[in-house]
């Protein structure tokens, strides 16, 4: 059985992102295009509809970009269990008040049996401090936490 994996939007813009002198952002690009292949072929890869609304917003040309590698996915719809979760993940200081998205994200994954929420979010998901609390939010509220990584993570994992 191949695992659940969930794409929250960090990931799509560093796959679509133009190129950059910038070495920590042109590292994460290249192990994005890297991994993007197998989340078809290894995983069961989902998005959700605040991915495909995150990914449609700003410069229309990249946004274009983003949708169409996005196409391939399931969405799964942002059900009010998620958000429920998301307002206890809030409460629990667990992600910031001021970005409810990464509540989300993270919500509509657990509400769903992901196995996996992938991102390149450091600040606010995929952070040692901030994962314990959303672990304890979301395990208080009976479902089970994701694993949280980056597609560099990912990749170490499964090779």
């Amino acid at each position: 059985m191949k695992a659940k994996v969930y794409v929250e939007t960090t990931v799509v813009s560093y796959l679509t992102g133009r190129p950059t002198r910038d070495l920590m952002i042109a590292a994460r690009q290249e192990e994005t295009r890297a991994l993007w292949p197998r989340l078809s072929s290894d995983f069961d890869t989902y998005i959700s509809a605040l991915v495909y609304e995150e990914a449609s917003r700003g410069n229309k040309e990249q946004a274009q970009k983003r949708i169409d590698a996005l196409k391939p996915f399931p969405v799964l719809d942002v059900e009010s269990d998620a958000h429920d979760l998301a307002a206890r993940i809030l409460a629990a200081k667990a992600v910031p008040e001021e970005f409810p998205e990464d509540a989300v994200h993270i919500a509509t994954a657990a509400v769903n049996g992901i196995d996996i929420l992938l991102t390149w979010n450091f600040s606010h998901i995929n952070n040692p401090f901030k994962k314990m609390l959303i672990r304890q939010a979301i395990e208080n509220a009976s479902y089970v936490c994701p694993e949280i990584c980056s597609p560099d993570e990912l990749m170490e994992a499964t090779q």
